[in-house]
């Protein structure tokens, strides 16, 4: 299939590769969004406290951003595809066995350990890998529209399955996660080759011919080895910082709590996904916006821009008056800024850990940005329950926004790192 298209596209394959990788992101991006979800229900079916569900919750996006630099190892040692199916498997397999669960472990165990560690395979250093591999021209671009399918996932997902949820409960929301999971392994497994030289192309924008630069060594040991190297730069501490923020401040916060936030205040949760669904819509404008940017303005102003601006938006909205308008107001601007700092943090990696290293590096920022997502999770949880209200955990949560919007300002340009000096 991969040649008989090949032959009809010719050097625009690469955009059905992208479009592939779109999709799988997308799901794995619905998968992880569905926790938020599951609260309520889970909550009403079982008894569980709020904080127990966050605490399977953020499990399961830690272990996302912990496995990011070895499943760049991974696509390295064995293949993209491989990686990503094996992925895929287990995303299926752990949705759909969620079904049978009655207690807390089988819960950590399914939505915690079993989907972080699979989403993290299918996650925004895929998406990083591509663009290196397939893309020499418009890498923000192509980078903005990969990480926009995060946005894409919520906008189709969170409405759906949160109808799914209010009129047959829980059970058939994971239910069709898998199914929607298992609908990808077709699409992989025909049409998505490892490199543009495996089917006659070379990267887009590429003067000619390139050699190809798989690793044959240990995954583990490459992942590790570019740690190493990473942490003694300042600029690796900067980025993990910023991102650690990141995290904390959307997927950790808003994506896991913003439907419990507005039950609190009388808003069905088809109505609360509805208003994810309005930031996705944004989010995919804001973060296609910003990959275009990134290809033209310095993206450390940028990323002060959207840290500033997401700070104020979060410390606005436990105050406001969760009207239709207020709300309305806060996903058009937060949505904007949703995930728009991935492609600036994307270049700024690269840029200081050249083309070779920039995924595996990625990968390990990529990892503070869902440890600090993972915080945001719990300790929102554990403050709801601990306080009955989420005011003190937004607040805290712009407030850090503010932060990294100055840490972004000293993120210095000091040149890549040779290839050499970092493990293939």
């Amino acid at each position: 299939m991969i040649l008989s298209l090949r032959q009809r596209l010719g050097h625009n394959y690469v955009f059905v590769v992208v479009v592939v990788v779109f999709l799988a992101l997308m799901v794995s991006a619905g998968l992880r969004a569905t926790p938020g979800v599951l609260i309520l229900p889970l909550e009403a079916a079982f008894g569980w406290d709020r904080a127990s569900i966050s605490l399977a919750a953020a499990i399961g996006i830690f272990l996302y951003g912990l496995i990011g630099p070895f499943s760049a190892a991974l696509m390295l040692r064995f293949g993209i595809r491989h990686t990503v199916l094996g992925a895929l498997a287990v995303m299926a397999a752990s949705s759909a066995a969620s079904a049978l669960m009655t207690r807390r472990w089988e819960l950590v165990l399914c939505w915690g350990v079993l989907s972080g560690l699979s989403t993290g395979c299918v996650a925004v250093v895929l998406g990083a890998t591509i663009v290196n591999r397939w893309f020499v021209k418009q890498r923000g671009v192509v980078m903005g529209a990969m990480t926009a399918s995060a946005a894409t996932g919520t906008l189709i997902f969170l409405p759906a399955l949160a109808a799914i949820a209010q009129q047959h409960g829980w059970r058939p929301v994971v239910l069709t996660v898998a199914a929607c999971v298992l609908a990808l392994f077709p699409l992989v497994w025909w049409l998505l080759p490892e490199r543009p030289a495996d089917i006659g192309l070379t990267r887009y924008g590429a003067a000619g011919a390139e050699p190809a630069a798989d690793s044959t060594g240990n995954p583990l040991a490459a992942a590790l080895g570019a740690l190493a190297t990473a942490v003694r730069r300042r600029d690796f501490w900067y980025l993990f910082a910023t991102f650690f923020i990141c995290g904390f401040t959307t997927n950790g916060l808003v994506g896991t709590h913003l439907i419990a936030l507005c039950g609190d205040h009388g808003i069905a949760e088809v109505r609360a996904a509805g208003l994810l669904a309005m930031m996705g819509v944004f989010d995919l404008l804001g973060t296609t916006a910003s990959g275009w940017l990134t290809d033209r303005i310095d993206p450390r102003k940028l990323l002060f821009v959207y840290y500033s601006l997401r700070g104020a938006a979060l410390v606005y909205l436990p105050y406001s008056n969760f009207s239709i308008i207020s709300l309305s107001m806060f996903a058009v601007f937060y949505g904007l800024d949703w995930i728009a700092t991935v492609p600036p943090t994307l270049r700024l990696t690269t840029e200081a850990f050249g083309d070779t290293a920039a995924a595996m590096v990625f990968g390990w920022i990529l990892a503070g940005h869902q440890l600090g997502a993972a915080c945001a999770a719990f300790i929102a949880g554990y403050l709801r329950t601990l306080q009955g209200d989420y005011v003190d955990a937004f607040v805290f949560a712009g407030s850090a926004g503010v932060i990294a919007a100055a840490i972004a300002l000293l993120i210095g340009r000091q040149g890549t790192v040779s290839a050499r000096a970092l493990p293939a």
